[in-house]
């Protein structure tokens, strides 16, 4: 198919329009048959060399889950701690998290030393396998918005403590902590801008 209908191509844009950073969950479990779902869109998504250099875990232990957000209290303390005046007054009012209630948790990597995809693309450039780790995210996230879920990325963390408290493979890096449920409710609009901390400015393109 050389081109997609109109009508497809605006719902494609909403779609993205409606992809949210969600930090507000609500508590109910998602259907194992939905995140699935969700989860089979990286098998859709391109990477460096075919290397597939994404690793997916799902965090379920109480003890795992309860380490991973003494990791954000602490790096959001740290976070805290970086601004003063108003602007430390404006972060401290942010929820920055839905680590508490969101009922699916997935610590998302990159493995730096796969052999798969035999280095190609990678010599010069190896960041591309993390990389090519967002672009499955971003398609899972596409995906989970059209099934009516809501996805978070937490990227206040420390990954190297998280890293060790998963305990993963040497090799392998965070790239997304990701939280996964029910939004509380539902906006085309992110949230840091809905409540003042930054808005979005005009797309430079420069030519050479």
């Amino acid at each position: 198919m050389d081109t997609f209908p109109d009508e497809f191509r605006s719902q494609l844009l909403n779609l993205m329009a409606w992809r949210r950073d969600v930090r507000r969950f609500r508590t109910d479990p998602v259907d194992e048959a939905v995140l699935m779902r969700c989860l089979d869109t990286f098998r859709l998504a391109p990477s460096v060399g075919l290397s597939e250099p994404w690793r997916i875990i799902r965090v379920q232990s109480e003890t795992a889950r309860a380490a991973a957000l003494e990791n954000y209290k602490a790096a959001n303390a740290q976070a805290l701690a970086g601004y003063d005046g108003e602007q430390a007054a404006s972060y401290s009012q942010l929820k920055l998290s839905g680590m508490a209630e969101a009922p699916e948790h997935l610590a998302i990597f990159c493995d730096d030393s796969t052999e798969q995809g035999h280095g190609l693309g990678a010599g010069t450039m190896p960041e591309m396998r993390r990389y090519s780790v967002v672009g499955a995210v971003t398609l899972m996230w596409l995906a989970a918005r059209s099934e009516g879920l809501g996805m978070g990325w937490v990227s206040i963390l420390d990954p190297v403590q998280l890293c060790h408290d998963l305990n993963v493979p040497k090799g392998w890096s965070l790239v997304a902590y990701m939280c996964v449920g029910w939004p509380e409710d539902q906006s085309d609009t992110p949230e840091l801008e809905r409540v003042g901390w930054e808005h979005r400015h005009d797309m430079i393109i420069e030519t050479r």
